[in-house]
């Protein structure tokens, strides 16, 4: 067997990175593309590689001998790459696709060596290697039959979004068998570029073959192996923190990322925090109905969707003032307070990182971190704080304290004169039914009090980034709508607000099944020896390892081994040397996923 390499292009999408250089030079992790590919194949003991070179075509044969791949070789010339498609490089090399059997591939590409175990493995001749379509993907896509037999091959132009479930994204990577590249596929490429010329795509020809009675050809479906096209420096930039990396490497760029995990189909995420159990495919499907709308419409602007806010939570208008995720209103919120301000920890830091004045910081020194409004008045009596900051459940610990005892401390703060900020993302997830503050009597008695809500975390649908701000006190409510943009959430978001009051039963049963999601998964967790599970009334678990074993090291393993992240919450001071790690609540399938792998691994 043999391999073919279509390396002519110019690559223009990557800008600067390929004004000298071909694509397949462009380095992920200091180590090029071609490099990368070649020493994968060199491995497999081909008789030959042959590639077709283009766009600084000299340059990359030069650097190619640099590699000591001990494989012959042999080089194609394309010598007007840019006037040309890959069809053209193609077909300069069709007379080595004669000659035997052939793995044919894009130079663009990265992937892991089990990818082309998948092909090699597979006794059948003639394979188009596919994966899972995803909503980021480009290109050319395949509609399967069974057997994997193709039924149809879609142009990356003639895509459907709506049937995009049916589809499987090729992967630019094929095995021809040696009689189907000289029946079947270099007659079709010689005829459709005499037909159609020089500046189409190869896969235009496998499109034709698949209409015959008998292609030869079938998909092979990857099984999660990992591979990437790079196209820009977004792609080269994901493939950056998925490929050549050591665990901890990849665990550390992962986490930068902060999200955007779309982006990684493979990956299982237990670090963010939503809710696994709304919102129901029906709201998903009315705002799949006003898509278009919604995308070319401008929102309202504040003061509509406080009004909305408003009708949802039961609150008034100048009560309630609506952000782009709880965070724009944490960072709005901390940088307009003053005076000495009371924390707690652990919890979230955004609330520590946001306020630069003066602090004072209470640590529960017990092994829950727990805490009750009684020790919080106790600690801060006499302390001198204009300002204290709930959060409640508190994050990561999932410690709780009840509605009557949060308004207890709030009564306790007025009468010093403490602004007493409650943030109650979580609160919904707590055993106790309707532990909220947000209520319009709550807000008039206690108009020290300021409530913070995320609406993506309690609601699950972080990619919306809404979040409620309530206070009675009128005047710092309209000081931060002021300061505001006036749209400063998108048209999704409001029609989101628009609808939502339908779903509450929905919603109300979706929490009753989440509790019982969380019991099972604790539970199940708590069985493994070497953790001990710290109780929690909020939609995520702290986890301790009492084995001795790091909380990097697994969160790491379990990255690298099985692509599942978790929080690892090494750098809290406030941990005092214990290792923790902190594990969102999902489905029942992922909670034992999660659970299974970290039976393996917790040594």
């Amino acid at each position: 067997m043999q391999a073919l390499i279509l390396a002519a292009g110019m690559g223009k999408r990557l800008g600067e990175l390929t004004q000298s250089n071909t694509k397949c030079m462009v380095e992920v992790n200091g180590v090029t593309l071609i490099d990368r590919m070649l020493h994968q194949l060199e491995r497999l003991q081909l008789t030959r590689i042959v590639v077709v070179v283009g766009y600084e075509g000299k340059k990359l044969v030069d650097y190619i001998g640099t590699l000591g791949i001990r494989t012959p070789i042999y080089y194609v010339v394309n010598p007007i790459y840019d006037r040309t498609n890959n069809i053209y490089s193609l077909g300069l090399a069709k007379r080595y696709l004669v000659q035997e059997d052939t793995l044919l591939l894009e130079s663009d590409l990265i992937f892991e060596d089990a990818v082309l175990q998948v092909l090699l493995e597979d006794p059948r001749e003639t394979l188009a290697l596919v994966d899972r379509y995803e909503s980021w993907m480009d290109g050319s896509c395949m509609k399967l039959g069974e057997g994997d037999v193709i039924e149809a091959f879609v142009p990356g132009k003639s895509v459907v979004f709506a049937e995009s479930a049916q589809y499987y994204k090729t992967v630019n990577i094929y095995k021809f068998g040696r009689e189907f590249a000289r029946t079947r596929y270099v007659p079709f490429l010689e005829a459709y570029m005499k037909a159609l010329g020089n500046n189409e795509y190869y896969e235009q020809v496998l499109r034709v073959i698949t209409m015959l009675e008998d292609p030869e050809i079938r998909a092979k479906k990857l099984d999660g192996q990992r591979w990437y096209e790079i196209d820009d420096i977004q792609d080269l930039d994901i493939a950056s923190s998925m490929f050549g990396l050591d665990e901890r490497e990849q665990a550390e760029r992962i986490q930068a990322r902060y999200g955007g995990y779309w982006r990684y189909p493979f990956l299982l995420d237990f670090c963010y925090l939503v809710n696994p159990c709304f919102p129901p495919k029906r709201l998903m499907e009315e705002m799949k109905a006003g898509f278009e709308m919604l995308l070319t419409r401008y929102p309202s602007g504040m003061r509509v969707n406080s009004l909305l806010a408003a009708r949802n939570f039961g609150v008034r208008q100048e009560h309630i003032l609506v952000g782009n995720g709880a965070a724009e209103l944490i960072k709005a919120l901390m940088e307009l307070l003053s005076g000495r301000c009371g924390l707690i920890r652990p919890a979230f830091e955004e609330y520590f990182r946001r306020y630069s004045g003066e602090s004072i910081t209470y640590v529960p020194q017990n092994e829950d971190f727990s805490y009750g409004a009684g020790d919080l008045m106790e600690f801060f009596d006499g302390k001198g704080i204009g300002n204290l900051v709930l959060i409640n459940p508190d994050n990561p610990s999932g410690n709780y304290i009840r509605k009557k005892e949060v308004l207890r401390l709030a009564l306790w703060c007025e009468e010093r004169r403490i602004r007493l900020v409650v943030d109650e993302s979580f609160v919904d997830f707590a055993e106790e039914k309707d532990g909220t503050l947000i209520e319009e009597p709550v807000m008039e008695r206690h108009r020290n009090l300021v409530i913070i809500k995320s609406v993506s975390k309690s609601y699950g649908v972080p990619g919306l980034r809404l979040g409620v701000l309530v206070s009675a006190d009128e005047e710092l409510v309209a000081d931060m709508k002021k300061a505001a943009p006036i749209w400063n959430i998108n048209s999704f978001g409001e029609f989101y607000m628009q609808i939502a009051e339908k779903y509450k039963k929905d919603y109300e049963d979706g929490l009753e099944r989440f509790k019982e999601l969380r019991k099972e998964f604790a539970d199940g967790l708590g069985e493994i020896p070497g953790l001990r599970v710290v109780p929690s009334q909020a939609n995520y678990l702290l986890v301790e390892l009492t084995n001795g074993m790091a909380a990097k090291e697994l969160t790491e393993i379990l990255l690298h081994r099985h692509h599942i992240l978790i929080k690892d919450l090494t750098a809290k001071p406030q941990m005092n040397g214990r290792q923790f790690v902190r594990v969102a609540v999902r489905s029942r399938e992922d909670n034992r996923e999660l659970t299974e792998a970290l039976r393996q691994n917790v040594l």
